[in-house]
């Protein structure tokens, strides 16, 4: 079996920070890779503070961050990702965003490095498919955040080969996370399950049913969920939502998976959430306000 020491992470985001940041701890070399420098450079910030976080709690040791810290290095060329044993992709949920980068990226791929998407949502046969290398790439989707959430879906191609399942899941237990297999269907299994919750909720707003604060209330209490589906849409992005909407829709052909137009009408607006400042919640002040 292939040895990963190396690991290759593109996209320096919330996901591919929370990637970077597992993986160091666990032990690998990492290449973190964005289009420039000042992303690079926040997501350094990130992985630091949240891995001085993990100090304070107990969970990590000092000496442990700061090796850790020490495995991750900013790179701006995707020539230096090539060069990994596993190459994971964690940029953008968008299908021909995320077929360019593995296209960027294949002149300086290795014989031996393998291919992952962190896609929540888009079909692994079609990412693989435009890569020289189907039978060596598999989807790898952990949840957000990366550090603190255990799970990781398994997800297989249908190209991809035993010798790199077998691979992957080695390497999501190494970094202390349990798997699930996912058979290759549109948002796998979370997603799938997750995501229309979500959905139902803003259509549930949307016909005045019940208020922001009404809905997320009902859920947390009445279904004992850690967060309301309009806070936890808000804390993944209202964008991300509605693109796992899409995907669902339009690769099921189910109109129980049609995105409800407030969704639509905020993602119009730019109001993505949290990490736009503004979606079911306003959370430019102290606490979160409903917006509606």
């Amino acid at each position: 079996m292939t040895d990963i020491r190396t690991v290759g992470v593109i996209g320096a985001g919330q996901m591919g920070s929370g990637i970077a940041h597992v993986c160091a701890l666990a032990g690998y070399e990492v290449f973190l890779n964005d289009l420039t420098r000042e992303r690079l450079d926040q997501s350094l910030k990130v992985i630091d503070r949240n891995m001085q976080r993990q100090v304070s709690r107990g969970v990590v040791g000092e000496l442990d961050k700061m090796e850790a810290f020490a495995r991750i290095r900013a790179v701006e060329s995707l020539a230096d990702i090539g060069k990994t044993d596993l190459a994971i992709e964690a940029a953008t949920e968008d299908e021909k965003v995320k077929k360019e980068i593995f296209a960027r990226l294949s002149p300086h791929l290795d014989d031996r490095t393998l291919l992952a998407s962190n896609t929540s949502s888009i079909s692994i046969t079609r990412l693989a498919s435009s890569t020289d290398r189907p039978e060596r790439f598999i989807g790898l989707h952990f949840m957000n955040p990366v550090p603190v959430m255990k799970l990781v879906e398994i997800i297989r191609g249908i190209a991809t080969d035993a010798h790199t399942y077998e691979i992957a899941v080695t390497f999501a237990k190494s970094l202390g996370k349990t798997t699930a297999n996912a058979e290759d269907f549109p948002a796998f299994i979370v997603n799938r399950i997750l995501v229309p919750m979500i959905n139902e909720a803003i259509y549930t707003l949307y016909e005045g049913v019940g208020t922001v604060d009404a809905i997320d209330i009902g859920l947390r209490l009445g279904a004992n969920h850690p967060m309301g589906p309009l806070e936890l849409g808000d804390f993944i992005g209202l964008d991300v939502v509605l693109s796992i909407m899409n995907v669902l829709y339009d690769g099921l052909a189910d109109s129980k998976y049609r995105p409800c137009p407030l969704l639509v009408k905020y993602v119009e607006a730019g109001w993505l959430g949290r990490k736009s400042g503004r979606g079911f919640y306003d959370y430019r002040g102290e606490t979160p306000v409903p917006t509606r």
